[in-house]
Protein backbone atom coordinates (compact mmCIF):
# COMPACT_ATOMS: atom_id res chain seq x y z
CA UNK A 1 0.00 0.00 0.00
CA UNK A 2 1.10 3.47 -1.96
CA UNK A 3 1.60 6.29 1.67
CA UNK A 4 1.74 9.50 0.46
CA UNK A 5 3.35 12.74 2.09
CA UNK A 6 2.52 16.41 0.85
CA UNK A 7 4.37 19.98 1.96
CA UNK A 8 2.58 21.40 -0.71
CA UNK A 9 5.11 22.04 -3.15
CA UNK A 10 6.09 18.40 -3.65
CA UNK A 11 4.63 14.93 -2.61
CA UNK A 12 6.28 12.19 -1.89
CA UNK A 13 4.92 8.77 -2.69
CA UNK A 14 6.39 5.69 -0.60
CA UNK A 15 5.79 1.92 -1.62
CA UNK A 16 6.66 0.12 1.57
CA UNK A 17 6.58 -3.01 -0.71
CA UNK A 18 9.59 -1.96 -2.69
CA UNK A 19 11.42 -0.34 0.61
CA UNK A 20 14.80 -2.32 0.86
CA UNK A 21 15.84 -0.45 4.16
CA UNK A 22 19.14 1.22 2.80
CA UNK A 23 18.78 3.73 5.38
CA UNK A 24 19.78 6.58 2.22
CA UNK A 25 16.78 8.91 2.95
CA UNK A 26 17.44 8.39 6.89
CA UNK A 27 21.47 9.37 6.36
CA UNK A 28 20.78 11.88 3.94
CA UNK A 29 18.06 13.82 6.32
CA UNK A 30 17.33 12.33 9.90
CA UNK A 31 15.34 14.93 10.92
CA UNK A 32 12.74 14.53 8.18
CA UNK A 33 13.04 10.64 7.66
CA UNK A 34 12.30 9.02 11.49
CA UNK A 35 11.86 5.06 11.08
CA UNK A 36 10.77 5.31 15.13
CA UNK A 37 8.13 8.19 14.46
CA UNK A 38 4.59 8.27 12.92
CA UNK A 39 4.29 9.87 11.01
CA UNK A 40 7.58 8.65 10.16
CA UNK A 41 8.20 11.09 7.56
CA UNK A 42 8.06 15.23 8.74
CA UNK A 43 8.71 16.99 5.35
CA UNK A 44 8.28 20.26 7.32
CA UNK A 45 11.87 20.00 8.43
CA UNK A 46 13.74 19.98 5.09
CA UNK A 47 12.87 22.40 1.97
CA UNK A 48 11.66 20.91 -1.33
CA UNK A 49 15.10 20.87 -2.61
CA UNK A 50 16.81 18.74 0.00
CA UNK A 51 13.69 16.54 -0.08
CA UNK A 52 14.05 15.77 -3.84
CA UNK A 53 17.66 15.53 -3.41
CA UNK A 54 17.11 12.60 -0.59
CA UNK A 55 14.50 10.94 -2.35
CA UNK A 56 16.62 10.92 -5.95
CA UNK A 57 19.15 8.50 -3.54
CA UNK A 58 17.13 5.67 -2.91
CA UNK A 59 18.33 2.89 -5.01
CA UNK A 60 15.40 0.79 -4.57
CA UNK A 61 12.28 3.22 -6.19
CA UNK A 62 10.00 3.31 -2.93
CA UNK A 63 10.78 6.81 -2.65
CA UNK A 64 9.37 8.92 -5.71
CA UNK A 65 8.76 12.27 -5.83
CA UNK A 66 6.43 14.77 -7.79
CA UNK A 67 6.17 18.59 -7.99
CA UNK A 68 2.54 20.24 -6.80
CA UNK A 69 0.98 22.15 -9.39
CA UNK A 70 -1.34 25.06 -9.21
Amino acid sequence: MKKIYSNGEITIVWEPQKCIHSGYCVGSLPEVFKPAERPWMQMENATTQALITAVQKCPSGALVYYLNTI
